[in-house]
């Protein structure tokens, strides 16, 4: 079958987009009644002013608001999972590799939860944070389809200039939201982002028809459960079970963080600690006595002084995490840790290389000499220098040499030189550089 997003289609807006920048321009520098914002849409220029009234940052990345094991038990619990099929049928019939466009669908808050399409623009626009986990409310990225259409609880068309964050306005998205079928609550957000074949009015159409076809689906399996009269029992989950991150990046010691639906904590641990609950959270299926022992202390047979050790993590723990108290032979965590590392790879994995290299805070417990750790330090640098090298944009790999990682990258540097313009005044600094390192 062939894509509905193959063919251009040519889209005609009401003013050229060096209007709409202007416009925004003035709006940003505080020119509220400049005259030329009379020729932006009105639901441009409404959304524009909420954006402003939000403090939203014009240049800022979206909140990832949701790490992998919270996106993944949101995304099982999610009303519209049981819906992806369908939107994947009806939005990419002929598959993502054709599609030209990137389709997501959030939740009701604007948090993205399956971001699929085509791999070169996914890539692309994962550069601007457009990435599962992200927060696309209104109150986050400003004006965007997916924001905008909560917030109106309509659909909505968003061409490229009129997106309140710079760092989005090279792309254009229609999206529409998705509603209850009985109480008429929003559920949820549906979005499709690419050139301007996503904002034809077949586009606008076609996801509006998605919605309301999503929509009748939920009604007819409601209806057919109960006609069935045999409800099934959720499987229990205690309302206040907590989520567990380990922050090591660009940090001495560690800090353990746990939230639940009541509350959140964040507890600094030893170095030591740390690397002990890395190694865990990295091994989930557990390790023995000794290979931990090799893992943190260079020495397999270091055991006395690792059962010590463990001795005072789970005193630790008992008195601030009780359900992470590490279990024996093997040792290994009874609930999930995730950590910022895996996090950061994971964004690599998405594409997101620019929301990667604004988490990327350092190297994994820089000051440990553990083997364990200096193995997840490594694997971290090499993942995420290969990801700038080979996928980045210019703009994300200026970014790059600019930290501590890239500052000495010649090949990097190089790359950078070559990717661009011949008349940019960036250049001069990368030279500047590259002949300064190539000296020394």
């Amino acid at each position: 079958m062939v894509s509905p997003w193959s063919s251009r289609r040519e889209v005609s807006p009401e003013t050229s987009r060096l209007m709409i920048e202007r416009a925004h321009e003035e709006l940003v520098a505080g020119n509220v009644v400049d005259p030329r914002l009379t020729d932006v849409r009105p639901l441009v220029r409404d959304s524009w002013r909420r954006s402003m009234a939000q403090l939203v940052g014009v240049e800022a990345l979206p909140p990832l608001d949701l790490g992998d094991a919270v996106l993944e038990e949101h995304r099982r619990a999610h009303p519209l999972a049981g819906v992806m099929d369908m939107v994947r049928g009806l939005l990419l019939p002929g598959g993502a590799s054709e599609s030209g466009v990137v389709v997501a669908v959030g939740d009701e808050a604007g948090r993205l939860l399956w971001v699929e399409g085509d791999h070169r623009i996914r890539t692309l626009t994962g550069e601007m944070g457009f990435t599962e986990g992200a927060n696309w409310s209104e109150a986050a990225v400003g004006t965007s389809a997916p924001g905008t259409a909560l917030e109106l609880g309509r659909s909505v068309q968003i061409l490229g200039a009129e997106h309140f964050n710079r760092l989005v306005q090279p792309w254009s998205c229609t999206a529409a939201p998705v509603h209850d079928p009985e109480t008429r609550r929003i559920l949820g957000v549906i979005d499709v982002t690419g050139d301007a074949t996503a904002i034809t009015p077949q586009a606008q159409l076609l996801v509006d028809a998605t919605a309301r076809a999503i929509e009748g689906e939920l009604l007819v399996s409601r209806l057919r459960a109960r006609a069935e009269r045999s409800p099934v029992k959720a499987k229990g989950r205690r309302p206040d079970a907590s989520r567990f991150t380990l922050r090591v990046l660009g940090r001495d010691r560690g800090l353990l963080e746990a939230a639940s639906e009541r509350s959140s904590t964040a507890v600094p641990i030893s170095a030591r600690h740390a690397e002990i609950l890395l190694m865990l959270s990295t091994h989930r299926q557990g390790l023995s006595a000794e290979r931990l022992a090799e893992l943190v202390y260079a020495d397999s047979e270091a055991l006395v002084t690792l059962r010590a050790e463990m001795v005072r993590l789970r005193r630790m723990l008992q008195e601030h995490a009780p359900a992470l108290v590490p279990e024996s032979r093997p040792y290994r965590l009874p609930a999930d840790v995730e950590t910022d590392a895996q996090h950061l790879l994971s964004l690599l994995d998405r594409g997101a290389h620019r929301v990667a290299l604004a988490a990327y805070r350092g190297d994994v417990l820089p000051d440990s000499t553990s083997p364990g750790v200096e193995e997840v330090r490594e694997s971290v640098r090499a993942a995420l220098r290969e990801a700038m090298l080979s996928e980045a944009s210019v703009e994300v790999l200026l970014n790059y040499i600019d930290t501590d990682l890239g500052a000495e990258d010649d090949e990097a540097l190089r790359l950078c030189l070559s990717l661009l313009p011949a008349r940019s005044p960036k250049r001069a600094g990368v030279v500047a550089r590259l002949e300064a390192l190539n000296d020394g």
